[in-house]
């Protein structure tokens, strides 16, 4: 089953002196793996090198590595085809390097990603990715509490709110559960609220 991280993680190793640090990032689009990069070079403004492998979507059939300087293939595309046998998607990983004063040869180059990328693996938090369906509604401040306790049941997320004349809302849910959970919105507010 396909799952998707959660929250930013991270694990360093140390080989021959050079430290590896394996920082796993959420990632929603192909925009945003470039995003996390740099924001990842911001954080280790010294780091030798800021490699990285990412996979997105349902069928994890967008991604995208870099060796950034190393040797190719080296570095980023063996970080990759360890990210590609996990069953993980939406998700960066950077791998920064700290070079220890050895080098390592490319053997030892594509192995020490490798492991950094395994190590991490099994610290993440994950999920089971759903297919999920977004709906935004309008209503009066007369239904708020009913309706925000009625959508922490059906486990709605990534909820935003706008307070105005009257309140909107914008929320995902579960594909499976979006039209019962409709259904019971406008029976709830005896059919005031607006979908938009």
């Amino acid at each position: 089953m396909t799952k998707t991280l959660l929250k930013r993680c991270e694990n360093s190793i140390e080989v021959k002196k050079s430290k590896f640090i394996a920082i796993a990032l959420p990632t929603s689009t192909y925009e945003e793996i470039k995003q996390n990069v740099a924001q990842i070079r911001k954080e280790h403004p010294q780091a030798t090198h800021v490699v990285h492998a990412a996979v997105l979507g349902k069928n994890r059939d967008v991604f995208s590595y870099s060796d950034d300087r190393e040797p190719k293939n080296t570095a980023g595309r063996p970080a990759f085809e360890v990210l590609k046998g996990s069953e993980i998607t939406n998700v960066t990983v950077c791998i920064v390097r700290y070079f220890g004063g050895t080098l390592l040869g490319t053997g030892g180059l594509v192995k020490a990603y490798q492991d950094s990328v395994k190590a991490v693996l099994p610290l993440l938090k994950t999920e089971p990715l759903i297919d999920k369906t977004s709906f935004t509604i309008r209503f009066s401040y007369d239904y708020y509490t009913l309706i925000k306790r009625l959508l922490e049941e059906t486990k709605v997320s990534d909820c935003s709110e706008n307070f105005e004349v009257e309140i909107t809302l914008t929320c995902s849910v579960a594909s499976a559960k979006y039209e019962i959970l409709k259904a019971e919105l406008i029976q709830l507010t005896n059919a005031s609220l607006q979908f938009l």
